[in-house]
């Protein structure tokens, strides 16, 4: 989850769905109530421990954090240097991923299927969207910080790339490398509340219309491949921290004019090797959390 965080575009909510533990990430979350924590107050930390599933918590976040500082100059230079194969292993991995997810759903109808369509369409309209130029006010950077964790809880929609729409990635990344503490406890505030209100509603969805739920989730896996299509065409950079050009806004452009638009290879195998190798990793991590559940 946190590799693909680390990334604007991937979704670690995608990845908690494929390694079956989205649900129980959900209800680890929601968990962390006023109940449970007056047992925390009152010292019943045993009692408090095992109602949050704080070893299932702890170990999850731990990961991530080690994988979000393990991988983020890896995925960072992989972007620069193999944009197409990095994100044709993505797309790969993201259609697959959906068919997993409706593979859970128990009952087909008219509903499931709109709601499909209306995840693809939203999934779409929001990684279609141009990135926008907002103040740098604490309330923003709160705000930021809850969008942007409701997003990551959902599969197909990167809370990075919610940043970058909201014109907050730069800001925070900086605010990040800089110990900006008073921005990054905004930040931080604004995660706590969107995550902990958000978990509650989605997990609501998935016990009480879960057919419906799930259909709407694999919708914003399928609606997210419109952000990470491998051939782009670059519209407008913008500079980072260090004065370096990196793309801002771009389009989709088929393989066939990618060469003639950008004058570099498409690498079409590889990108078909990539996606293949997707495919392959999910088929095989599911296998392995089939296996682990079983026993």
């Amino acid at each position: 989850m946190g590799g693909a965080d680390v990334v604007p575009g991937v979704s670690g909510g995608t990845v908690a769905f494929i390694t079956g533990i989205y649900e129980e990430f959900l209800d680890s979350i929601k968990s962390v109530n006023f109940d449970n924590l007056k047992l925390l107050f009152t010292g019943n930390f045993k009692s408090f421990w095992a109602n949050i599933n704080g070893g299932f918590l702890v170990t999850l976040f731990l990961g991530i954090l080690i994988s979000v500082k393990s991988l983020a100059t890896l995925m960072a230079y992989l972007i620069q240097a193999y944009p197409i194969q990095l994100w044709s292993f993505f797309f790969g991995l993201i259609i697959i991923s959906s068919m997993v997810v409706l593979r859970q759903v128990a009952k087909w109808n008219i509903g499931v299927v709109l709601s499909i369509g209306i995840g693809i369409a939203s999934a779409y309209l929001i990684t279609s969207s141009t990135p926008a130029s907002t103040p740098d006010s604490l309330i923003m950077v709160f705000i930021s910080g809850t969008v942007a964790i409701c997003a990551m809880i959902l599969p197909g929609i990167s809370g990075a790339f919610i940043l970058l729409i909201l014109g907050k990635y730069k800001y925070v990344v900086e605010a990040l490398s800089n110990m900006d503490i008073v921005v990054i406890l905004t930040f931080a505030a604004g995660c706590l509340v969107g995550i902990s209100s958000f978990a509650r509603v989605v997990a609501w969805l998935l016990k009480k219309y879960h057919n419906i739920a799930i259909a709407i989730l694999s919708g914003f896996m399928l609606g997210s491949l419109n952000k990470i299509w491998p051939w782009k065409q670059v519209l407008e950079f913008r500079l980072d921290s260090h004065g370096k050009k990196i793309p801002f806004i771009e389009t989709n452009i088929l393989p066939s004019n990618f060469y003639q638009t950008t004058g570099q290879d498409p690498f079409i195998l590889q990108a078909i090797l990539f996606m293949a190798i997707g495919f392959f990793l999910v088929v095989v991590i599911e296998k392995i959390a089939l296996m682990i559940e079983s026993k």
